[in-house]
């Protein structure tokens, strides 16, 4: 979200100061929401977190990556190499409902091999349980090929859409959540529950916040031993941004913006107290890149998460808003940090990643 076309509205600033959090408890944060004192305990215990958004390059979308038939466990430890050979120490990854509606106890065997990998790796992942970005409708089974030259073809709204609201489905989505948190409640392979990416988004905008609300719920009734967040992403969002900032753990957020204005965002969340992780940046062509985006994360000791790994199916290399219909390569890539066969995308952005994580 752009952070100049609303220059963080005052009523978003009050939400982040504890007396504000305090005079709405009764509304926005249940009673097991971290102190900030065990969330920067927390925080302490761990390295500076590096890594990126994470989805294998032979996989559409989270269904693809999920799903029996199509669950690439070398695929996923050939590219998992790459990240440790970089540095990285943690991973964003979506999870997807149906995959879990098909399959329960294949489902989380399939998640624990998975931790098995990112173990052997030295890596400790976050999941993302629900998603408004992109695609409104899903369907179990074979997924589509990618669109030529376009950003995310495949990538899939969860629960969907008009299935978010629709309270039907409540149940079913509350055994869903309840089921993966309680398996793995106390698994220390795992970072973070990231409760939802970008709540609002696709035109939703509070039409989110019941499922959103019923999600906190479920998750504080399990109570993990990891940390809860729902990362801030659209600072015009008032009512939701008071929501997910209340009842995080630690604060995440994304940000797509240059330097200076990625700056302010850094400078005013810090007013919650609370650890701060970036779990989405990193868009070339904006001028959020490696190079001018990592180094001030370190130095502020944010938690740094890129979006894009290696080039695939996602075509994630295509920037949001312009497709190339031919297919061809952009001038420059918008996410992605390698070449499908492991080959960077460019050696110096590699090169410091790798200084930076002191490898």
């Amino acid at each position: 979200m752009n952070l100049k076309n609303y220059l963080l509205p005052f009523a978003f600033a009050l939400c982040l100061s504890t007396g504000y959090a305090q005079k709405n408890k009764k509304a926005t944060e249940p009673a097991k929401v971290w102190s900030v004192e065990k969330a920067n305990a927390w925080y302490k215990e761990h390295k500076w977190f590096t890594g990126a958004n994470y989805i294998p390059a032979n996989a559409i979308n989270q269904l693809e990556m999920w799903q029996a038939d199509t669950f690439s466990p070398q695929v996923i430890d050939k590219e998992l190499g790459w990240a440790e050979s970089i540095g990285f120490n943690t991973l964003r990854v979506f999870l997807y409902s149906k995959a879990w509606s098909q399959d329960p106890e294949g489902f989380k065997k399939r998640m624990d091999q998975f931790l098995t990998i990112t173990q052997k790796h030295g890596i400790q992942p976050m999941f993302v349980f629900f998603d408004d970005c992109w695609n409104k409708t899903s369907a179990i089974g074979k997924q589509p090929e990618p669109k030529t030259g376009i950003h995310n073809s495949g990538w899939l709204q969860d629960p969907g859409d008009p299935a978010f609201k629709e309270e039907a489905n409540f149940p079913e989505l509350e055994k869903y959540v309840k089921d993966v948190l309680t398996h793995f409640a106390h698994d220390k392979r795992i970072l973070l529950w990231d409760l939802y990416n970008e709540p609002g988004n696709s035109g939703k905008l509070e039409a989110t916040i019941p499922l959103l609300t019923k999600t906190i719920s479920w998750a504080r009734e399990v109570n993990p031993d990891q940390p809860i967040s729902i990362g801030l992403w659209s600072w015009g969002f008032e009512k939701l941004n008071e929501i997910q900032l209340a009842n995080s753990d630690i604060v995440t957020y994304h940000n797509y913006e240059a330097p200076d204005w990625h700056q302010r965002t850094i400078d005013l969340l810090k007013a919650s107290g609370r650890p701060l992780i970036c779990t989405e940046y990193m868009a070339r062509p904006r001028n959020s890149r490696f190079a001018n985006i990592l180094p001030m994360l370190k130095a502020e000791n944010v938690g740094a998460i890129n979006w894009g790994f290696a080039a695939g199916k996602t075509n994630t290399k295509y920037a949001w808003d312009t497709p190339l219909a031919d297919g061809s390569d952009p001038i420059e890539w918008f996410h992605e940090i390698f070449q499908p066969d492991g080959t960077p995308y460019r050696l110096d952005e590699v090169n410091l990643i790798k200084k930076l994580n002191n490898k």
